[in-house]
């Protein structure tokens, strides 16, 4: 009986100490970008026109054309070094699931020219408070040091 009394307690203590023993982790994967539109849920991909480029919200990475073939990577292509993301249009892609938005890219690419920018978007962040490692285009910017260009975008806009 002694024995049956120190099992029960023994269960007793462990079940009282798991439920306290839970860690839980949280992980900001999928959280949108800085330079990202603000208001929007559930979505999976931007379309970037000035650049050609989808933007992955989960993988946080760039999907782009490079010698006929979709490449993804934490930053857009070195053409692009110079582009600024918080100020240029992003397509939020709202209807879209799956892992290729590429397969519509013919009808965003004519349907979200470059240059499209049907008005102003707010981003989590704005240009004038962007850090130039927080820009999301990493890939060093030699002409000014990889101070970005100071939400002048690329087009030499004022």
């Amino acid at each position: 009986m002694k024995t049956l009394k120190l099992i029960a307690l023994a269960l007793f203590f462990f079940a009282s100490t798991a439920n306290h023993a839970q860690v839980s982790i949280s992980v900001n994967v999928g959280a949108p970008p800085q330079w990202g539109p603000v208001g929007y849920t559930e979505v999976s991909y931007y379309y970037i026109p000035d650049v050609e480029s989808y933007y992955d919200i989960r993988s946080q990475q760039f999907i782009f054309l490079s010698n006929g073939v979709w490449i993804r990577s934490h930053s857009l292509p070195y053409r692009y070094r110079n582009y600024d993301l918080y100020n240029g249009y992003k397509v939020v892609l709202n209807d879209y699931r799956g892992p290729s938005p590429y397969v519509h890219y013919r009808e965003h690419k004519v349907k979200y020219y470059k240059g499209y920018n049907p008005g102003h978007q707010k981003t989590y962040k704005t240009a004038d408070n962007y850090k130039p490692h927080d820009n999301g285009n990493h890939n060093g910017n030699k002409d000014n040091h990889g101070k970005g260009n100071n939400g002048k975008g690329n087009k030499g806009k004022h």
